[in-house]
């Protein structure tokens, strides 16, 4: 999970947030009011709503963010989440804490999760299989050029 989440008030212009999403090197901004998850906006929000619907800069945030936002709470297990990815369709879950945004959660999060438990579970197996560890291939393991 990526904590703290950037996050930007309900009435912020459509220009800042894309500042911020560039600033922080992300690709969603949480949108907030009192500190209590209102919706959430995506760099696919921002180029939808200026190309296609040709909304302003200075337009506000809340008139592109997806609300209500698919979520999961800090102390749901790993499967939810993975069930709610499933379910849901998205690519990023806000994850909530008291109500309030505590981090989010993205499908390359789950990917890097699913690689090491993968490399958990085969690591002992190929090293068992193996004489030495692996290396560039020699001459005789070369595939020939027939």
């Amino acid at each position: 999970m990526s904590h703290p989440a950037v996050s930007v008030p309900t009435r912020t212009p459509l220009r800042q947030v894309a500042r911020e999403m560039a600033d922080y090197g992300v690709g969603s901004v949480m949108v907030t009011e009192g500190g209590i998850l209102r919706g959430i906006v995506t760099d696919r929000d921002l180029a939808l709503a200026s190309l296609v619907r040709g909304l302003d800069a200075n337009e506000v945030v809340d008139s592109v963010m997806t609300s209500p936002v698919v979520t999961v709470n800090v102390t749901d297990d790993i499967h939810v989440a993975y069930r709610t990815f499933r379910t849901a369709g998205v690519r990023r879950l806000p994850v909530l804490e008291d109500h309030r945004v505590a981090g989010v959660l993205t499908v390359d999060d789950m990917l890097i999760d699913v690689f090491q438990r993968l490399a958990d579970l085969l690591g002992p197996v190929a090293w068992s299989v193996l004489e030495e560890p692996p290396g560039p291939p020699s001459a005789d393991t070369r595939p020939s050029k027939a």
